[in-house]
């Protein structure tokens, strides 16, 4: 039997006047998930713990079967193996957004104006860069999707305990990275990272794609903003964990970074895009096709852009978003049979905090001979009543295995 746990990244959220005190769940029309729930068990689930505001890295480690207080590193290293990057230890790998920085080294724009295009070439520049002062000391970029990069740091003396350049809000400079630990090998690469920082915005302001760019109106993205440092961590392959033959599709370099170093195989796909404009035709058939035709029997499946519209605070664009995945991916689901289809969210991001919190998440599960329950609705105010009831990320890949008759019994 497979099953599949499919993941719509920050789809939870809070009440909204302008939605008459709805949810961007419950003012879409989703005729499909509703049905869903019709045929199957529901509830709600704390990713990680009830008020822990999870990353959608420590969440979907939660929700894999991995504690992530044990697992988790730091971001960066996932970013880098989602780009295909091969960390090593020792590596030293950071998440990293393209943005915009004035002439008064102000950010004006976190993320370039959501750049799409361009940042390929942008990457090529960055990997000549050398510091006079740390020659010794190799400096990797990589482009992933949308305004998102990776920088890995590699040498000798490096150190992981190290605060982000991010400064979270427009009208504010780049952060100082600082030490954390005040050990000398967090304070080199605290240097490192600050002059790292600095070099970005001295190769690229100029850089043609950038000329393009405000020539057409558009935001530069004029210099690259690091955070989540990470060390390569060490994990048990979900294979072994589970006995399972495991898959990942998913359109963001962190999703597939995790798969990775999870062991999973990740299913490559051309011209997904990501974000609100993600290619869901694309993400539907290789869904249909992988169930119906590939030895893999259990998957996890990612789509991003109602966390996108979430961050934006953009109402109207995560409840399209919410609508048209019901509409391209959920009506084909429906017709899968034999296939457990575990639906939720990562986490809550809500459109009046622009960031995830720790709201729970709507959960349900269909497939066969699975125990309905009276709700007839998905969505954060109707699944709560389910037969589910209230669980954790830590239980979903126990549930899952038990419906998909991978589980061992525990006792005689």
């Amino acid at each position: 039997m497979k099953g599949m746990i499919l993941v719509m990244d920050g789809m939870g959220d809070r009440p909204i006047k302008e939605l008459n005190n709805q949810t961007p769940l419950q003012a879409a029309n989703t005729p499909n998930m509703d049905q869903m729930a019709k045929e199957g068990i529901t509830g709600i689930m704390d990713s990680i713990a009830p008020g822990i505001r999870p990353g959608s890295d420590t969440a979907h480690l939660s929700i894999l079967g991995y504690n992530p207080y044990e697992v988790y590193t730091g971001r960066g290293p996932f970013e880098a193996s989602g780009v295909a990057l091969d960390v090593i230890p020792g590596d030293i790998a950071f998440r990293c957004n393209f943005s915009t920085m004035d002439e008064n080294g102000i950010v004006t724009d976190r993320r370039a104006g959501r750049i799409r295009e361009g940042t390929k070439d942008l990457v090529e520049k960055l990997n000549t860069m050398v510091l006079d002062d740390y020659k010794d000391i190799k400096i990797i970029f990589k482009e992933s999707t949308g305004h998102r990069a990776v920088l890995v740091l590699r040498g000798e003396g490096l150190s992981d305990k190290v605060s982000d350049a991010d400064p979270k809000v427009e009208g504010k400079a780049p952060a100082e990275v600082v030490a954390l630990d005040g050990s000398a090998e967090a304070e080199k690469t605290a240097d490192i990272l600050n002059k790292v920082v600095a070099k970005t915005y001295e190769m690229l302001k100029d850089h043609p794609v950038n000329l393009e760019r405000i020539k057409n109106d558009l935001p530069p993205a004029n210099v690259v903003i690091p955070r989540g440092a990470g060390a390569v961590p060490e994990v048990e392959p979900i294979n072994d964990k589970y006995e399972i033959n495991s898959a990942c599709i998913a359109e963001t370099g962190l999703i597939m970074g995790i798969a990775r170093f999870a062991g999973m195989d990740v299913i490559e796909m051309e011209d997904v895009t990501g974000g609100v404009d993600t290619n869901l035709d694309n993400i539907r058939d290789t869904i249909i096709d992988q169930v119906k035709n590939s030895d893999h029997d259990f998957f996890l499946i990612n789509i991003d852009g109602a966390d996108e519209a979430g961050h934006d605070g953009n109402v109207k664009q995560k409840v399209e978003f919410i609508e048209k995945v019901d509409k391209v991916v959920m009506s084909e689901l429906l017709k899968l049979e034999d296939v457990y289809i575990f639906l939720t969210a990562d986490h809550s991001t809500p459109i009046s905090v622009k960031n995830h919190t720790g709201d729970p998440v709507p959960i349900l599960i269909r497939g066969p001979e699975v125990r309905t329950d009276d709700v007839e609705e998905y969505n954060e105010f109707a699944t709560y009543k389910g037969g589910l009831c209230r669980i954790r990320g830590s239980d979903v890949m126990n549930i899952m295995m038990d419906y998909m008759n991978y589980s061992h019994k525990f006792g005689a």
